[in-house]
């Protein structure tokens, strides 16, 4: 990849890893519609690792008391609503991990890597995510989340196995449909990120290591500083504007993308 591309597709990855539109999808769209060879594995490693490092950058202060009290109730020195909320993004990790293992052993991995697949599913959760914004209350801060409702937001965190779901994205939906606040449905979804994201950049390392790849030194600093500067600006813009303008403005545009794609094919 020249540096065009590379700071591109960084820069993609880590603004649409958080915003409710699909990372994954947009990802494989430059390669179809303008010819560009695949980033390979040793570029997907280094863009994951720039988000991963983003979000940790930006939730330090939570994480920090949420590992430091779930290590306390783990020891039998009580439990906090911090210990709790760590509890519950390890629940909530739990179906997306299994089922990614079921499709990535099934094979079917590639074979959902399609413009079509990718067409429907930015329709048909763009669609949801829009009526989930629309209907939900939107009233329960982050604090009234039970172990039900974070499961619940990690079964459908199941479905961004599927290119053009987006995984912010329908797990903001879940949250929005089960009532929490814009601001409390995306602060979960990025901290639910963070396994998510160590998960895969595992997947991905191991993959990069069975298959040998030369290592471009370049493109990894490069795609992983990129990728971490764009996600880090992403989350903090994202989390101050959402109150304000809402989901509809990502609702319209996923709608007018799968549009302009559906025509296209």
């Amino acid at each position: 990849m020249d540096t065009f591309q590379i700071i591109s597709l960084a820069i993609v990855q880590g603004l649409t890893e958080f915003l409710p539109v699909s990372s994954s999808g947009h990802l494989i769209l430059p390669a179809r519609l303008l010819g560009w060879q695949d980033q390979g594995l040793t570029f997907d490693v280094a863009t994951h690792l720039g988000t991963l490092l983003a979000v940790i950058l930006y939730f330090r202060k939570d994480i920090g008391l949420l590992t430091k009290d779930w290590i306390r109730s783990l020891i039998g020195k009580g439990t906090t609503r911090h210990s709790q909320m760590a509890w519950f993004i390890i629940l909530a990790t739990i179906p997306a991990v299994i089922f990614g293992l079921i499709i990535k052993k099934s094979g079917l991995d590639e074979s959902m890597r399609s413009l079509s697949v990718i067409v429907a599913t930015t329709l048909i959760f763009g669609a949801l995510l829009g009526i989930a914004d629309y209907f939900g209350k939107c009233s329960k801060p982050l604090e009234l989340m039970g172990a039900s409702q974070a499961i619940g937001i990690g079964f459908a965190q199941m479905l961004a196995i599927i290119p053009g779901t987006s995984r912010s994205g329908i797990t903001i939906t879940a949250a929005l449909m089960l009532g929490f606040t814009r601001e409390a449905s995306a602060r979960f979804s990025f901290l639910l990120s963070i396994p998510i994201i160590i998960g895969a950049g595992l997947l991905l390392s191991v993959d990069f290591l069975k298959a040998n790849t030369p290592i471009d030194w370049y493109a990894i600093i490069m795609g992983t500083s990129v990728s971490g500067l764009s996600a880090f600006l992403c989350i903090h813009l994202f989390l101050n504007v959402i109150n304000r303008i809402g989901l509809m403005p990502f609702v319209v545009y996923r709608l007018a993308l799968g549009l302009v794609l559906f025509f296209a094919i």
